[in-house]
């Protein structure tokens, strides 16, 4: 809450962090009413406040509890029966009393709906002000102010107000870099008459660290890209970037030196991260004529082809991952690709995606997907699988979720 200390009698319950001692609070003191609802409308309507409890047992009896607007502490109710003793149970003295910043105020806003007082508020020389009123049962309550309490009350306020800004700065922060990062996402796509292809990342936060693209290589290539750097938020965000920048820069090479590429890309985000950062990537090269897919699969997870008759083809490792290393090799191999053919890349974050019983999704059912969406469009197949993933825990998406599929379609050669 702050260097200061908490002002005289607010926020007492707080939960502490350490469990040396069982937490411990006041929960309610009770007070001996007359009528439940003329009670309850006189806390409520004249002083304010909340209603805390309100209920009713199997056996018909009621049970109410109000508290202040600022307060932790509630007042129970308790109804007389016709037996029990008024004079001795309701006192003109309950010994409750409640603090307030500005003693006059109060008196002169609960005076006015007609709240009946003892005497104006008073000035006594042991400093503070106080005064004291009547609930319509004749139970007396205390009201009183001190110096300390009306200074403790500005300081929480103004640290509250600065908490709230730098809360809404940071909102405002992660709303631009949410903006930002959604423009590294490709914005276009570039043509290609043998192969329909989609993608589609659903972040876990606002900002992630999930990367895929679409890169126009040239004489009728396309890149295919999809990556997973290490962390969430922030830090996953800008390493990602990094990662976007490096291969974007670097993929006038991808055409006639792929391995040379590659290596690039990996002494550049070596060179401009921490130790500890590393990302994994594949990176897959398609001839629009020839239909044939040369990849590399740098530590990332296999690439899935379904064939025609739904038989799997998987497209393991070829080297490790981005980052790691400055003195790195990554091989590329290749793949041709028939009419029908179905190339799926995705992240862990569809693999891995929990059910609220804490099972994974898994590749196989995955593969069961893809076989269920595989003659619909690419765009609707991507869009209906990863909002199936998300939807299997309603609670927290834990991973971004990642999904490029593309399809190799009958075309001019």
């Amino acid at each position: 809450m702050g260097s200061y200390e908490l002002p005289f009698g607010i926020d007492r319950s707080l939960l502490r962090l350490d469990s040396t001692d069982p937490y411990l609070c006041l929960h309610f003191v009770i007070i001996w009413v007359r009528d439940l609802d003329r009670s309850l409308r006189f806390y409520v309507d004249k002083l304010g406040f909340r209603v805390a409890v309100d209920h009713r047992f199997d056996n018909g009896q009621r049970w109410i509890e109000v508290a202040p607007a600022d307060g932790n502490a509630h007042i129970g109710f308790a109804l007389l029966q016709p037996d029990d003793d008024a004079e001795k149970l309701i006192g003109p003295e309950s010994r409750v009393w409640f603090i307030t910043e500005d003693v006059n105020r109060k008196y002169e806003e609960w005076k006015a709906r007609g709240v009946q007082f003892r005497h104006p508020p008073e000035v006594p020389a042991w400093g503070g002000i106080h005064t004291r009123f009547e609930d319509p049962d004749g139970n007396s309550f205390g009201i009183a102010g001190f110096d300390e309490l009306t200074r403790g009350v500005e300081a929480q306020r103004r640290a509250l107000v600065q908490k709230y800004e730098a809360e809404r700065r940071a909102a405002q922060e992660i709303e631009i870099a949410k903006q930002v990062q959604a423009r590294l996402f490709p914005q276009v796509r570039p043509q290609a008459k043998t192969l329909e292809y989609a993608g589609l990342c659903l972040q876990a936060r606002q900002v992630g660290g999930d990367y895929f693209d679409f890169l126009d290589l040239g004489q009728q290539r396309l890149g295919l890209v999809i990556g997973d750097v290490s962390g969430k938020g922030i830090a996953a965000a800008l390493l990602m970037a990094n990662l976007q920048a490096n291969l974007r820069s670097q993929c006038a090479l991808a055409l006639t030196h792929p391995e040379l590429f590659l290596r690039s890309v990996n002494k550049l985000f070596y060179e401009n991260t921490v130790d500890s950062a590393y990302a994994s990537l594949f990176f897959a090269e398609y001839d629009d004529e020839s239909r044939r897919l040369r990849y590399a699969n740098c530590g990332h997870l296999s690439g899935i082809i379904m064939r025609g008759d739904d038989a799997c083809c998987r497209l393991p490792s070829t080297g490790t991952l981005l980052g790691l290393f400055q003195d790195w090799e990554c091989k590329f191999s290749e793949f041709e690709l028939a009419p029908g053919d179905l190339l799926t890349l995705y992240t862990d974050g569809v693999t891995e995606a929990l059910t609220d019983r804490g099972e994974e999704f898994g590749e196989e059912s995955l593969i069961q997907r893809l076989r269920h969406y595989r003659e619909h469009p690419c765009q609707a197949a991507v869009e209906a699988i990863t909002n199936e993933v998300r939807a299997l825990s309603p609670g927290d998406q834990h991973d971004d979720i990642t999904l490029i599929m593309a399809r190799c379609k009958a075309g001019v050669r």
